[in-house]
């Protein structure tokens, strides 16, 4: 056997390893939040299930966690990782807004932020107050949940994947698997029609992998990954989704398994996929 055919056989091996150990881990905590209770004593856990079956498989395998793409890299690819999330949100619900999708601002939301921060100023004021607030404390404490799956995610599994795939195989396989990972989730508290939201949520999710792959193996670090992540969970899930009061179809379009994050997403991914392969990625 050719030492080619053996490092792929090898890495094909630690790659099935990877994905028993995460599944098994994560069957756990999926089992107890959707028959206990979804708060964030099992969410927690099981956001740091990847990490813990990324160690789990180098101990197996005989390798050191000094393996992993630990190192801080570049700062122009951790900020722009930062950003674009928050311009993809911005314009999906720009969309939404401008569109009569959805209506904008929400006073339940106002209302709840002037309780929380003790502040009687202008709308403009306090959605700003917030976004600086939430837009920053708020991504520093995401982190800490969100570092556990990335660990697993792009500091592990993508990098194994890259020794036997080419870039576009790699994000969209590690997509489909994190998208399929977040599923019981989608079909237990999702709301609505199953199919269509794991459709939709699932397009989103493999768009966002194309587009942190990217990152990744530009900056050979991890962290780029962790605040893409965190930027999008915090501007999509606690700024402007919260933003947006129902106009009657808002359901369709807005939220995690609305139609316009997808669209939008799916667009950024293309022209991110064509970066990959015109850099060589």
């Amino acid at each position: 056997m050719s030492t080619d055919s053996t490092e792929r056989r090898k890495a094909w091996t630690t790659i099935a390893i990877f994905l028993v150990i995460v599944t098994g881990l994560s069957a756990v905590f999926h089992y107890a939040i959707v028959n206990l209770n979804p708060t964030s004593l099992y969410v927690g856990p099981l956001m740091w299930c990847p990490a813990l079956a990324a160690f789990a498989t180098l101990a197996i395998r005989g390798r050191k966690l000094s393996s992993l793409p630990w190192r801080w890299g570049k700062w122009r690819f951790n900020l722009g990782a930062f950003a674009t999330p928050i311009l993809y949100v911005a314009i999906a619900y720009g969309l939404i807004w401008g569109l009569g999708l959805g209506g904008f601002p929400d006073p339940e939301t106002l209302a709840e932020w002037a309780g929380e921060t003790g502040l009687e100023v202008s709308t403009p004021v306090l959605i700003a107050v917030m976004v600086v607030l939430i837009g920053t404390i708020g991504c520093i404490r995401a982190a800490s949940t969100i570092i556990g799956e990335e660990i697993g995610w792009r500091g592990f599994f993508v990098w194994e994947l890259r020794k036997v795939m080419p870039f576009g195989a790699v994000a969209l396989f590690s997509g489909v698997i994190w998208a399929f990972w977040h599923w019981p989730i989608v079909v237990f508290y999702g709301g609505g029609e199953a199919w269509l939201q794991m459709s939709a949520f699932t397009v989103m999710i493999c768009s966002m992998s194309v587009m942190m792959t990217y990152f990744t193996f530009k900056s050979g670090s991890l962290w780029p990954a962790v605040c893409f992540h965190a930027a999008h969970n915090v501007y999509f899930d606690k700024l402007f989704n919260p933003l947006t009061s129902d106009a009657g179809n808002t359901a369709l379009w807005a939220g995690e398994y609305g139609l316009m994050m997808p669209a939008v997403t799916l667009v950024l991914a293309v022209i991110f996929w064509r970066k990959a392969k015109a850099e060589g990625l």
